[in-house]
C-alpha cells in the first residue's frame, strides 16, 4: 500500500515570538541553582551524638546541661534544640556563629569522652538544576504545574545518556541548539522530485523544505504553503542542548537525535516510511546500508486518514517493538477519534493527544478510546480565531527552527502548535526512562508513562488515554526499587459453602506504579475435595485472572500453594479479592488466609 502521510504540527509566526495583547506571559521558571556553584550557607547547628553509656544519650536533661557547660567553656550562646530520630543531639549555635566560632564548639564536643562524634548540620539543595537557556521560561510545557510535563524534577536522575531516538519526519535543518547532539541519519524518500536533492534515498538527512509553490499542488484542496522544518522542531523538543547558555532546553538533553526524512514535497508514502522505522530500529532494508546506531525510542510526528492500520505500517512497528524500540505516535489534527488516522490507529504503539497550556484538550487534537496518553501539543490561537492565524504564540510549544521560507536559511525559534508537538514530549520521556533503566521493554516504558500520569486539571470531550504524562513521577516509578518481599495479608476466616462464591478482600497501599509481572498469590484454603473450588484473583479495575479450575476428580483435601501471575498491567495499590466459588455439593470449607507478595 502506498499511501501519503503529512505532518501533524502548524506553524505559528512568521518572526519572533510576542505575546497577543492582554496575553498572559509566561510564567518565569523558578530560580536557578547551579550545582557547579552551590550558596555558601553558614553552618548555625551541629549534631552531636554521645556514646551510648553516657547519660546525655538518652536524656534530654542532660544534654541541656552538657550544651550550656560547653557554651560557658566557648563563650558561645549554645542551646539544646531537640532530640533527632537517631538519637543525636541538635545544638544551635546562633545566626551570628562564624566559622571560627564552628570551629571552637566542634572542639569542645570532640574533646569530650562522653561525645561519640559531632558534625556540621549542613545544608543541601535540590539537584533538579533549572537551565541556564536563555529561552527556557518560555517552555512551559516542561515546568508549569498546570498544563506542564514535570520535567525539570527527572533532571536530577535522568537526562537520556545512551538513547538514541529516531524523528522519522522532514529531515534536519542544522541548528546550533541541536547539533551537539545529532548523529548520522537516513533520506529515505524515494522519490527525487519529493526528495528535491536530485536523487533517491541516499545516506544525507538534510531537510530540503516542504514547500508548494501553488494551490492543489499535492492534491485538490492542498494549499500553497511555506517549507515547515517540522522535523527540527520536534528534535530540539526532544533533545536540544541544554545548559549552553542559548535557546531552549530539551526533555532528554543527553540523548542522541537521529533524523530520518520520510517527508518532503506533498508528504511522504507508507512504503518510505515503513522502511525508516524498520532501518531506524536496527532491522534491514534491501539497498540501504546497516543503522550503526539504532534508536530505542522512535517519533513519527505524521499520519494520514485510514480506518484501519495499513499492514506495511504494523508489520515494520512490529519488528521495532520486538527490537525493543518504543514507537511515539501522534494522535492527529482534526478533531476527530484517532482511530480514524493512522499510524496512530496502529497496535504496539503510544498514541498521544495534545493539550493546552491550560490542561485542556487541545481545541484541534485527534481523541478516543485508541489514545494512550496526552501531553503538551499548545495552542498558538484559540479554537475561535480565524485559522492560519496566531493570537496566542506564548501557549504554543516552543523550539528549534529555521527561517527559510523554501530552502534552508538562518535557524531561529519559533512556536508551533499540534498532536506533532505533543508526541516529542513523550518521546522524549521514553528516552529518559530507557536512560534510567536500559532492561525496560517498550510495552513497561509504555505502561509506566500511562500509569503514572496525571488526570487532566481541564477537560477532554471523547478520551485523551489516562492524563497528561508525569515525567518526574514516572522516572521515580520505573527507578524506586520496591521493598523486597512486601507481603500483604488477610487471616480472617471466610466460610465457603456448597454451590456458594464468596470472597476475601485485600488493601494494597504504599506501592507506586503497576504490580509486579510475578505476583505471588498465597492461598490456604481449607475443604475436602478441592476439585470442587474455582478459585480466582480479581484484581481492583474488577479484572479477573483464574488461578484453579475445578476437576471432578481431585478429591485431595485443601489448597495450600502459591501461584504467580502477571499482573503487570494492573495499578498496584487498591483492593484485591480472592475469589473462591464452590461448584458441587457435600464438601464445604473456608478460606483460612491468602497473601500478595509484590
Amino acid at each position: 500500500m502506498v499511501a501519503s502521510a503529512a505532518i501533524l504540527g502548524a506553524a505559528a509566526t512568521t518572526g519572533a515570538i510576542a505575546a497577543a495583547p492582554g496575553a498572559a506571559t509566561p510564567k518565569p521558571a523558578p530560580a536557578s541553582q547551579t550545582m557547579r556553584a552551590l550558596p555558601s550557607a553558614p553552618v548555625e547547628k551541629v549534631i552531636v551524638t554521645y556514646k551510648s553509656k553516657a547519660a546525655e544519650a538518652g536524656s534530654n536533661t542532660a544534654a541541656k546541661s552538657d550544651t550550656a557547660e560547653k557554651a560557658a567553656k566557648t563563650g558561645e550562646k549554645l542551646s539544646f534544640e531537640r532530640r533527632l530520630a537517631g538519637g543525636g543531639a541538635l545544638v544551635d549555635l546562633g545566626d551570628s556563629a562564624t566559622k571560627q566560632d564552628l570551629t571552637e564548639v566542634m572542639a569542645a564536643f570532640r574533646a569530650d569522652p562522653s561525645v561519640a562524634s559531632v558534625e556540621p548540620d549542613i545544608r543541601a539543595y535540590a539537584m533538579a538544576v533549572t537551565p541556564n537557556d536563555t529561552d527556557y521560561t518560555k517552555q512551559w510545557d516542561l515546568f508549569e504545574p498546570t498544563g506542564g510535563m514535570n520535567v525539570p524534577a527527572a533532571w536530577d536522575k535522568t537526562t537520556g545518556s545512551g538513547v538514541t531516538v529516531a524523528v522519522i519526519d522532514t529531515g534536519y535543518a542544522a541548528h546550533s541548539d541541536v547539533a551537539g547532539n545529532v548523529v548520522s541519519g537516513y533520506d529515505f524518500i524515494s522519490t527525487s522530485a519529493d526528495a528535491r536533492d536530485g536523487n533517491g534515498r541516499d545516506a544525507d538527512a538534510k531537510d530540503e523544505g516542504d514547500w508548494n509553490a501553488t494551490d492543489n499542488e499535492c492534491g485538490t484542496g492542498s494549499k500553497a504553503s511555506n517549507s515547515s522544518w517540522h522535523g527540527t522542531h520536534v528534535a530540539g523538543t526532544i533533545g536540544a542542548v541544554t545548559n549552553n547558555t542559548k535557546g531552549i532546553a530539551g526533555i532528554a538533553y543527553n540523548a542522541k537525535i537521529q533524523p530520518v526524512r520520510v517527508l518532503g514535497k506533498c508528504g511522504g508514502s507508507s512504503a518510505d516510511i515503513a522502511d525508516a522505522i524498520t532501518w531506524a530500529s536496527g532491522g534491514t532494508v534491501p539497498g540501504v546500508p546497516a543503522n550503526a546506531t539504532p534508536a530505542k525510542v522512535i517519533n513519527l510526528s505524521l499520519g494520514g486518514a485510514s480506518a484501519t492500520c495499513p499492514s506495511v505500517y504494523q508489520t515494520a512497528i512490529n519488528g521495532a517493538v520486538s527490537r525493543g524500540t518504543t514507537v511515539v505516535v501522534a494522535a492527529g489534527n482534526s478533531n476527530a477519534n484517532a482511530s480514524g488516522f493512522t499510524p496512530a490507529n496502529c497496535a504496539n504503539v503510544i498514541n498521544v493527544a495534545s493539550t493546552s497550556r491550560e490542561g485542556n484538550r487541545s481545541y484541534y487534537s485527534n481523541f478516543g478510546a485508541i489514545v494512550d496518553v496526552a501531553a503538551p501539543g499548545g495552542e498558538t490561537r484559540r479554537s475561535t480565531d480565524t485559522p492560519g492565524t496566531v493570537t496566542t504564540p506564548e501557549n504554543g510549544i516552543y523550539s528549534t527552527l529555521n527561517s527559510g521560507a523554501t530552502t534552508q536559511s538562518a535557524e531561529n525559534y519559533k512556536p508551533y502548535q499540534g498532536t506533532s508537538m505533543a508526541a516529542p514530549h513523550i518521546a522524549g520521556l521514553a528516552a529518559l526512562l530507557k536512560s534510567a533503566k536500559s532492561t525496560l521493554t517498550p510495552a513497561e516504558i509504555e505502561s509506566a508513562i500511562k500509569a503514572n500520569a496525571r488526570p487532566l486539571p481541564g477537560t477532554c470531550t471523547g478520551g485523551c488515554g489516562t492524563g497528561i504524562a508525569d515525567t518526574a513521577k514516572t522516572v521515580d516509578a520505573v527507578t524506586t526499587t520496591p521493598p523486597a518481599g512486601t507481603v500483604f495479608t488477610n487471616a480472617t476466616d471466610v466460610t465457603i459453602s456448597d454451590n456458594a462464591t464468596v470472597s476475601s478482600s485485600i488493601a494494597v497501599t504504599g506501592r507506586t506504579g503497576n504490580a509486579p509481572a510475578a505476583l505471588k498469590v498465597g492461598v490456604d484454603i481449607k475443604h475436602t475435595w478441592r476439585g470442587d473450588l474455582v478459585i480466582d484473583l480479581v484484581a481492583p479495575d474488577g479484572t479477573v485472572r483464574n488461578l484453579k479450575a475445578s476437576s471432578s476428580s481431585d478429591s485431595a483435601d485443601n489448597v495450600l500453594t502459591t501461584y504467580t501471575v502477571d499482573a503487570s498491567s494492573e495499578v498496584a495499590n487498591g483492593t484485591w479479592k480472592l475469589q473462591v466459588r464452590d461448584v458441587a455439593t457435600g464438601d464445604t470449607g473456608y478460606i483460612n488466609s491468602w497473601s500478595l507478595t509484590f
